[in-house]
């Protein structure tokens, strides 16, 4: 059990039978009484976000665990199927979990996934991934005076706003907490 003031972003933990993932904190203290925290947690096993709210005296059941590394195969539609690395076994983990997370994802891209008692959950991505441009909005020419951008649409789908110069067929980095554009490769 851990007390409600460590939950922080990023934090697993069971409530009721469920596991959460915390997506924001915040803490407050009124000048009598005790604390209050509050959170927006992700259900990992549903997709499903709640807001809920913990006295500071309160405390939540921690779980331990897993990491594996593996490497991205294939989607189906509903599925995401990776491959362990060490186990050669294929786990998969519903779309609705992984929410912006496929949007990074290309085939025999490596990351670690987070399992609870043999069940995957969740994956930690680079903070950085290489993508290819694959429809890049026309530049206007002339208009160089101050830094301009231009919308692109990469081989996962995701939209990312670029310098003028960048063209279909470009490799880009892009961060994966945020979404924006680092460099062209």
């Amino acid at each position: 059990m851990i007390a409600a003031n460590e939950l922080r972003k990023g934090v697993t933990f069971e409530l009721d039978g469920d596991l959460y993932k915390v997506l924001d904190y915040h803490h407050h203290k009124p000048g009598r009484g005790l604390a209050t925290i509050r959170i927006k947690a992700l259900n990992l096993r549903t997709g499903a976000n709640i807001e809920k709210t913990f006295s500071s005296s309160e405390r939540v059941q921690d779980v331990r665990l897993d990491y594996h590394e593996v490497e991205y195969l294939y989607s189906d539609g509903e599925l995401y199927h990776f491959m362990d690395l060490e186990t050669y076994e294929q786990p998969a983990i519903n779309a609705s979990i992984l929410d912006d997370a496929v949007n990074y994802l290309t085939p025999n891209m490596q990351v670690k996934l987070t399992f609870y008692e043999g069940e995957p959950l969740d994956i930690d991505l680079p903070t950085s991934v290489e993508l290819k441009v694959i429809q890049a909005d026309p530049s206007v020419r002339g208009d160089t005076a101050t830094g301009v951008n231009k919308n692109v649409t990469t081989e996962t789908g995701l939209e990312v706003s670029v310098p003028a110069f960048v063209e279909v067929d470009d490799v880009i980095k892009v961060d994966t907490r945020s979404g924006d554009y680092i460099t062209r490769v």
